[in-house]
């Protein structure tokens, strides 16, 4: 590897940049790419709503082995993510609110995920000193180089800051990379890691964990390095360390509930299904990835071309096997959606920094002024747009954001804008002071995402929770809710706990609202097929906007939406007596 440059910035002789960037300079980094977006806004439509919808149950008093999403046993995934960010709720609930302080615990897991790649990228950096016979790297450049190359991945960008539990998937992954990359020298600390890591992704992912990271074990021994008794005995210890951890929470639930085991198996066995048109799924895959991988795809292609010869190498022969098993399980058993990719990244990313310090001059000074360009346009673009929402000028693009957006009135903030303008010097002084080095790239592509998410949480998150949120939405619900029980007989104090009791059948709604409406205003929809639906004096259904009709022997009594949305609309009927 080559070693790191440092050259003064100009005009300063005492300030110093260091590539790849390390120590504080590389924290910061890191904790702003992680924090930023992290909290500040409500529960957003799908992923983000429907996984804290599971965590709220547990704050709210649920039985903390039976995941539920608004009273329905939910059996997606094992409860390991939802126990943490359950348990953070509960410890920073004081100091942010329910929603933000649970999605506290992906900012966590993602903490452990570029910890524990960094780790695992230096260990691979040793095991290729060692092939190569040269003395043992002090500056691990290499494990650097994995947090640069995941911190700019544009896939992982939102689910890191959603409520999601395959973020501690990534951690999990992480950590059996690093524990197989110590085996045959350190068997007990190797076997324990890897161990550790597949137990607790099957706690957070269920069989997508075991079917990505499982296989890696087994055809590991078929290479040269980890074919010896040293390395059996190290995964015979990560088998015996993971058996426990996959066997807990299911013999709990079998234990407490045994319906709910078998219930939990199907729906697990549901989401891996053989898909027969697999070549065309190969294909949706390989177009996801160009986008999604970016730009772990194209540095781990140039990996392995500079390596073609040496593939049975530890330090390339681990993230190449991790890859291939991931990806042919993944083309085999699942629909290529970016949620799915996400186990992908982890043997990408390592099998990408093993050489992304060494891209030839053409290539390297490409990809860093694609990358410069790229982002420094971006960041322009955020400015004007942020600009235009809260100065009306150019006239032109506020319009439109007022168009995407109908009622939404921005209002200029000093520390909003402070940090933003602050960010943008960091940036100029980047791009301007960086020295030439082969690690130029990955630092400004980095940089230059942490940038831009960082740019677009400060000056454009208002707009974007305005149209996200569902909070105003459920608060008119509620406030018609209330005015309907009062017409029905309720009076004075009476009316609002009739409001939080009321019963209202749901149809055709999703998880994301039913989970929105229960925390914004405290409305348990039941669903339209269940005993207790069929009776209810309120109907609340999702349809379209153009969609007319009113249910036979139903009355209209309110009708919302979130600005802007164009697709759905919400409609509450009452029983007409």
């Amino acid at each position: 590897m080559d070693s790191p440059s440092r050259v003064p910035s100009p005009g300063s002789a005492g300030i110093t940049l260091t590539l790849p960037p390390r120590g504080w300079t590389l924290a910061a980094l890191c904790v702003l790419y992680l924090l930023a977006g992290l909290t500040g806004h409500d529960p957003w439509k799908n992923d983000d709503a429907v996984h804290f919808g599971v965590v709220y149950s547990f704050v709210d008093g649920g039985n903390w082995l039976l995941p539920r999403l608004v009273g329905i046993p939910i059996l997606d995934t094992p409860p390991l993510y939802y126990w943490i960010a359950a348990i953070c709720a509960k410890l920073f609930g004081w100091l942010l609110p329910v929603h933000d302080a649970a999605r506290l615990a992906s900012g966590l897991f993602g903490a452990m995920f570029l910890g524990l790649l960094a780790y695992a990228g230096n260990l691979m950096q040793q095991l290729e000193c060692a092939d190569r016979k040269q003395d043992k790297p002090t500056g691990g450049e290499t494990g650097m180089a994995a947090i640069l190359i995941a911190i700019g991945c544009l896939g992982l960008l939102v689910p890191i800051h959603d409520t999601q539990p395959l973020v501690a998937l990534l951690a999990a992954s992480a950590a059996v990379y690093a524990g197989l990359m110590q085996l045959p020298q350190r068997v007990l600390p190797g076997g324990l890691l890897s161990g550790l890591g597949i137990g607790l992704g099957f706690l957070s992912s269920g069989l997508l964990a075991l079917t990505t990271l499982l296989p890696v074990l087994l055809i590991l021994p078929l290479n040269r390095h980890w074919r010896n008794a040293s390395s059996l005995r190290g995964f015979a210890v990560a088998l015996v360390v993971a058996l426990p951890l996959c066997l807990a929470w299911p013999l709990l639930l079998a234990w407490q509930a045994p319906d709910m085991l078998s219930l939990w198996w199907s729906t697990a066995l549901a989401g891996v299904r053989y898909q027969s048109h697999w070549p065309g799924s190969l294909a949706n895959f390989a177009e996801l990835l160009a986008w999604f991988a970016w730009p772990a795809l194209p540095l781990a292609v140039w990996a392995l071309w500079r390596n073609r010869r040496r593939l049975s190498q530890p330090g390339i022969a681990l993230p190449l096997t991790g890859t291939l098993t991931a990806l042919l399980v993944l083309v085999l058993f699942s629909e290529p959606r970016p949620l799915q990719a996400l186990p992908l990244l982890v043997p990408l990313i390592l099998l990408a920094a093993n050489s992304a310090g060494l891209l030839q001059r053409g290539a390297a000074n490409a990809f860093d002024w694609f990358g410069m360009m790229t982002f420094s346009i971006v960041a322009g673009l955020i400015w004007l747009g942020g600009i235009a929402m809260t100065s009306g000028i150019p006239a032109q693009i506020a319009r439109n954001f007022a168009k995407l957006e109908p009622g939404f009135v921005a209002h200029f903030s000093v520390p909003a804008y402070v940090c933003a303008a602050l960010l943008t010097l960091a940036w100029c002084w980047l791009i301007v002071a960086g020295p030439r080095s082969p690690w130029r790239s990955a630092t400004n592509w980095a940089a230059g995402m942490t940038l831009s998410w960082a740019l677009l949480i400060a000056l454009w998150l208002p707009w974007i929770e305005y149209g996200k949120s569902y909070r105003d939405v459920a608060v008119s619900l509620k406030q018609a809710v209330a005015e309907n029980s009062r017409q029905r007989g309720g009076k004075g104090a009476n009316a609002g706990k009739k409001t939080e009791s009321s019963c209202i059948a749901g149809l055709r709604l999703g998880n994301a609202q039913r989970v929105s409406l229960q925390y914004f205003a405290n409305i348990v929809t039941r669903r339209t097929e269940s005993p207790s639906g069929t009776t209810c004096p309120l109907l609340l259904v999702q349809t379209s906007p153009g969609n007319t009709t009113v249910p036979s022997g139903w009355a209209k009594v309110w009708e919302g939406h979130r600005p802007g949305d164009r697709s759905e609309i919400l409609r509450l009927y009452s029983l007409m007596k």
